[in-house]
């Protein structure tokens, strides 16, 4: 970053605080945040500092275990004792806005004096109510395939951005033990399968519910999702794999694909010692992680347009809020105090505002440089390059979540959660069971989860 670019960084920081200073009364709001861990919450503590010297408003910061939130927000509400804030999950958006716990037009109101269309697509339409939003998107991720990009260079592939271009790469490098294809997962019991599942399942536009709740699986367009993964897992290693193996085996150079999460990044870099590359001897090697490309978006043959599967966080603005400070805190933490938002945990709080209107890349932009890792530190920006950083940020946009559309998240959770799907698709990739009776199966189970 230039001297030049921080100056003004810092000039408009400076402005941002002379207009909320102007505009903020109350004595104290109350924050509550899932981020408890010691670091992340000095992070915060020290960004609500800042917005107190500016605007002489106290935060207060409450750290709430995530697992509580939901029992803790409903009891705040009832006693008509919820805080002025509240940074959520997903899950929690259009609910807690039904239940009254959210005040929508605050929210609303946050977006769109930043700029609604300074915010990614896919974050504002996850939390979309009748006029507006239920809560400010702050941060997300978006999963990834995760793809040797030398070797797909090296065969003339194309990059793996749908079910075709998969297939494709799988034919010319899975050459076990030395090369899987892939490393997918088939531990029915592990949430990591129940998520890439969904994944595949939405790149190719199938849903199991809609506005009305469940609906049935299309046969045709499953049966695509279903001899899809049955190839991903013919070209993986036998037994019951999940992340721990998708891992490994892409930090060995055994695997040409895998699923995962932006959390693998610090790690792929060899900033973390508890999971080092072992490509070669160096267990701080950046040398995987530059042969190493990413995709967020991906498509099946029923869905041109592909989807990605992303993990969205908001800030809630609640019913009990001193409405105008409440607002102005989150003005701040999505503006001046951005960049220490992201940097609570950059390798997963991709921004969901790129910039403002006037730099549109601000924010990308100085979140490409936040520094990630454990045991070493380095920029993003530095591992990676401007491409790969602009596909992990550009995913956003069009994120996806089962049910989140149709207003029916809290049933396809259920869904998710029950591993019926998980349970059904390795009988159909173990050979015990045809892709039709599969499709029923599916239905029949999931039809009966309310």
């Amino acid at each position: 970053m230039t001297l030049h670019t921080k100056t003004r960084l810092m000039l408009g920081a400076a402005t941002a605080m002379a207009l909320i200073a102007g505009s903020v009364s109350a004595d104290t709001i109350r924050f509550w945040t899932t981020e408890e861990q010691p670091e992340r919450l000095a992070k915060q503590e020290a960004m609500a500092a800042e917005f107190t010297a500016a605007t002489g408003t106290e935060v207060e910061v409450i750290p709430v275990t995530e697992s509580d939130l939901g029992t803790r927000a409903t009891a705040a509400f009832a006693a008509g004792d919820l805080p002025d804030v509240i940074y959520h999950t997903l899950q929690y958006a259009l609910p807690w806005a039904e239940a009254g716990i959210l005040d929508t037009d605050a929210a609303t109101e946050v977006v769109d004096a930043l700029g609604r269309d300074t915010f990614s697509a896919g974050p504002l339409a996850m939390a979309a109510v009748d006029g507006g939003v239920a809560s400010v998107p702050v941060d997300g991720w978006t999963q990834m395939v995760v793809y040797r990009k030398d070797k797909f260079d090296e065969m003339g592939l194309e990059a793996p951005t749908s079910y075709a271009n998969v297939v494709a790469a799988l034919e010319k490098l899975h050459n076990p033990p030395s090369m899987y294809g892939f490393v997918a997962p088939t531990k029915v019991d592990e949430n990591f399968m129940s998520q890439v599942l969904e994944h595949v399942f939405l790149a190719n536009g199938v849903s199991p519910v809609n506005a009305d709740g469940f609906a049935a699986l299309d046969e045709a367009k499953t049966t695509e999702v279903l001899n899809f993964y049955k190839a991903i897992v013919e070209a993986s290693p036998p037994g019951e794999l999940y992340w721990k193996q998708s891992r490994e085996l892409y930090f060995a150079g055994q695997a040409a694909m895998i699923i995962w999460s932006p959390f693998i990044l610090d790690e792929l870099a060899g900033l973390r010692d508890s999971a080092p590359p072992t490509i070669n001897d160096d267990p701080t090697t950046r040398d995987l992680a530059a042969a190493t490309g990413i995709v967020t978006n991906f498509a099946g043959p029923s869905n041109a347009d592909g989807a990605a599967w992303g993990d969205v966080r908001y800030f809630g603005i609640t019913s009990d809020a001193d409405t105008d400070a409440a607002m102005e805190f989150v003005k701040y933490s999505m503006d001046a105090g951005y960049a220490q938002t992201l940097s609570i945990a950059p390798e997963g709080k991709f921004p969901v505002r790129a910039g403002t209107a006037d730099e549109p890349t601000k924010y990308k932009d100085i979140w490409a440089q936040l520094e990630v890792g454990v045991d070493r530190k380095a920029p993003l920006g530095d591992l990676y390059a401007q491409e790969m950083i602009d596909e992990i940020v550009g995913g956003l946009d069009v994120a996806q979540r089962w049910g989140v559309a149709e207003g029916q998240l809290s049933l396809a959770s259920k869904m998710i959660n029950s591993q019926a799907m998980n349970r059904i698709v390795r009988q159909f990739t173990d050979g015990e069971i045809d892709a039709a009776a599969a499709v029923a199966a599916m239905n029949d189970e999931l039809s009966k989860i309310e």
